[in-house]
């Protein structure tokens, strides 16, 4: 099996939960993921040798999601009440409440804050590997995640409707899934 085969299967598992944070669907994210595939294979000889081969099947990725964003934007836009539905489905179990939370929160993020805190945080990119992805500063890289991880912190406080506001409302499972992304992205608590 050649090393391009090789690269492009261990990245799969990445590409699929990059599309899947793109998506926040999993049928979606594994066509998304196939089809940048795909694209990878028919353009293997646009593949430079020695560069970063997760970043360039991460740029095609989103690529494609662009382009197929913007092919079903023109077609229909999902309703307000239909996107609340989606994300408001009642779970039987403590935990699973604050992953809805979170996740619910995570989706309340624009796109660019969402796409940069996955690349960074769940992917593992540093800075510099995501700015290329998205194509810009790196700065603007770190600037996203932070406003990004900043949002989702004051959305889940603010859902403390009973409790006061602040770290103190989060529960112990929040406070420990901040901790863990703060500790992958490498913000130290904040």
């Amino acid at each position: 099996m050649s090393s391009f085969n090789q690269e492009l299967i261990e990245a799969l598992p990445h590409m699929r939960a990059f599309a899947h944070s793109l998506t926040n669907d999993r049928a979606l994210a594994d066509d998304l993921a196939q089809e940048a595939a795909t694209r990878a294979l028919a353009n293997k000889d646009a593949y430079q040798a020695g560069t970063n081969f997760r970043g360039w099947v991460f740029t095609i990725l989103r690529n494609a999601f662009y382009s197929e964003h913007r092919r079903k934007w023109r077609k229909s836009e999902q309703s307000d009440e239909e996107a609340m539905l989606a994300f408001g489905e009642p779970s039987g179990q403590h935990a699973q409440l604050e992953l809805d939370d979170f996740k619910r929160a995570f989706a309340h993020l624009p796109h660019e804050q969402r796409e940069a805190m996955v690349l960074v945080g769940a992917c593992g990119f540093e800075y510099e590997q995501a700015a290329e992805i998205v194509g810009c500063a790196p700065g603007t890289i770190k600037s996203r995640v932070s406003r990004g991880r900043r949002d989702v912190k004051a959305y889940l406080d603010g859902n403390a409707l009973t409790e006061p506001r602040g770290a103190a409302a989060r529960s112990p499972k929040q406070r420990r899934m901040m901790a863990e992304f703060d500790r992958q992205v490498g913000l130290g608590a904040g």
